[in-house]
């Protein structure tokens, strides 16, 4: 039998998790509300698998994850998420997680994978997010347009036609899926698509 434990802020979906889990014939040894809480629990218990939620007070699941790699480095950590941008994922990926689940999977689906990266490892069960790609010069309009620029200061500051901004701000829409400029500064965002461009 595994020994899972379960760290996740909102005690109505950890209760919830931790009964499922349960039920799904894993035995779950600790319960955290916050990333901490959940190190105490991980030096007392030494837990097989770590179910972390990404968004917790104190450390967030990622530098959890970063932490228990660094300790317990035979545990398995799975992330759970409400949150699928790129740039989180690629944190899980940089931590250690070994998966990286919707908090929407079907808990018998979530029971399914945790046993098969326990049987698996050295394999990471990380989504792809689907990200849109853009040319430089999108992605130097996209940044003014969140700097709060009009098409006016863009043409202007980066040597173009106004026509031409309008052109580029059409085709940045038409990728993100949105329609005006505050959608597409916070589908960007979202995305991590501006964390991509400074690293």
């Amino acid at each position: 039998m595994l020994r899972l434990l379960i760290a996740d802020d909102h005690p109505l979906f950890r209760m919830g998790l931790k009964f499922a889990l349960q039920e799904a014939g894993f035995e779950i040894v600790a319960e955290a509300s916050d990333g901490l809480e959940a190190l105490k629990e991980a030096d007392r218990h030494v837990p097989d698998v770590f179910i972390l939620d990404i968004k917790m007070p104190g450390l967030d699941g990622i530098e959890v994850c970063k932490q228990v790699r660094e300790q317990q480095p035979e545990a398995i950590v799975i992330m759970l998420t409400t949150f699928e941008s790129e740039a989180i994922i690629q944190a899980a990926q940089d931590a250690g997680a070994h998966g990286f689940f919707s908090k929407e999977t079907n808990p018998s689906k979530l029971a399914s994978h945790i046993h098969k990266i326990y049987a698996e490892p050295k394999r990471q069960w990380l989504p792809t997010v689907n990200m849109p790609k853009f040319t430089n010069r999108q992605m130097d309009v996209l940044a003014l347009v969140a700097a709060g620029y009009s098409n006016k200061e863009i043409a202007s500051t980066l040597g173009l036609s106004a026509e031409t901004v309008k052109s580029y701000l059409t085709a940045i829409y038409d990728k993100l899926g949105v329609n005006d400029r505050m959608a597409a500064v916070s589908k960007s965002t979202e995305l991590g698509l501006f964390l991509r461009q400074a690293s």
